[in-house]
């Protein structure tokens, strides 16, 4: 049965993932998710699971895919750096269509960077590093509760498309703790159950079927070609069926942000500050970073003053509003990097310079 908990983030994805049927973890130690693999591995074996450290993160995703393919419920984390290694073996699951679940708690770079928290990672994860024409689908939560949701939904969401998904949380989510309501258990898939819902898995043919073949290599470009046209549309479904997001007082509103994460909980206070100078502010929240919720821009008016990106990055995110924007207005942005956090304080601050107010 659910219930709630008072728990530090981290360890709330852990738990969401055992009992959204998660059998099978990999991962390499990397802050800010290190709870992540800690809790892994004292409670994934109790579940009937196996829990591997890998011996890098390179090894770790391979790993995964592995126990994807012969269709276990697989969870693969890491952080930022890890992240970046592991991109071939993303573009290797995209290629075979295997579902995955892969969490990335993002800290601040490039290269090593901070283990402080980050968002600078929104290129890497909706476009991503691997080679060739494939997605990922990323969900975007800003509460330790919405990750919670999203976890279970990632799952049936990776099944459903036989695709890789990404839980894009910053550190600060991963770190913090909050009140949790906790899914229900759901138990993890016999061998009969895998064979029935996963026709295409490698667990053996046992004289029943025949061999199923798992392959990257196509050395015929036709056979490539084909391949790619097969799978593809699944993605331009996606785009019309699973782009979600959040929406705050954006008709009518003086200036429209745009902030994912744990920016979005700070531009929200932000904007009650600016509601006390006269400014009426709004918000468009991505709860996916891909597909990229473009039909929530149809909301802000044409007398908009201020369209605002808002990241924890250089500007990565803002491409994106842009590009929803079709041209109507410009975006600006007000970011930090590095590491750093924003305030409400300074998010209000730097909108009313920007709309010609006070130095």
């Amino acid at each position: 049965m659910s219930e709630k908990r008072l728990m530090k983030g981290n360890e709330a994805f852990a738990i969401a993932a055992i009992r959204n049927g998660c059998r099978f973890y990999f991962g390499y130690p990397i802050t800010p998710q290190n709870e992540i693999p800690e809790y892994m591995s004292r409670e994934l074996n109790k579940a009937g699971g196996q829990f591997l450290q890998a011996e890098s993160e390179l090894a770790a995703v391979n790993m995964a895919f592995g126990a994807a393919c012969a269709g276990g419920k697989v969870l693969l984390s890491s952080s930022s750096p890890g992240i970046a290694l592991m991109q071939e073996g993303m573009s290797y699951m995209c290629s075979v269509q295997v579902p995955i679940v892969i969490l990335n708690v993002m800290r601040g770079g490039p290269g090593v960077g901070t283990i402080q928290p980050g968002q600078a990672d929104y290129n890497q994860v909706t476009r991503g590093g691997g080679n060739g024409d494939y997605h990922i689908i990323v969900y975007a939560p800003s509460s330790i509760q919405e990750a919670v949701d999203m976890i279970g939904k990632a799952y049936e969401v990776a099944e459903e498309y036989r695709n890789p998904v990404i839980i894009a949380v910053d550190g600060m989510i991963g770190q913090m703790m909050e009140p949790v309501v906790l899914p229900e258990d759901k138990g993890g898939m016999s061998e009969d159950e895998i064979d029935a819902a996963k026709p295409w898995a490698l667990t053996g043919h046992k004289d029943r079927r025949d061999r199923n073949v798992i392959k990257s290599l196509h050395l015929k470009q036709d056979e490539l070609e084909d391949l790619i046209n097969e799978y593809w549309p699944k993605y331009e479904r996606a785009e019309r069926e699973l782009a979600d997001y959040e929406a705050i007082n954006v008709e009518g509103a003086d200036v429209v942000f745009v902030a994912y994460g744990s920016s979005a909980r700070v531009t929200v206070e932000a904007m009650e500050l600016l509601k006390e100078q006269g400014i009426n502010a709004g918000l468009i929240r991505p709860k996916t970073l891909w597909p990229f919720p473009e039909k929530a821009f149809d909301l802000i008016s044409d007398d908009v003053k201020k369209v605002i990106s808002v990241e924890l990055s250089q500007g990565q995110m803002i491409y994106d509003v842009r590009l929803a924007m079709k041209g109507r207005h410009e975006v600006d942005l007000i970011n930090r990097v590095g590491g750093m956090l924003l305030s409400p304080a300074e998010i209000a601050e730097r909108t009313i310079k920007m709309m010609g107010g006070a130095e």
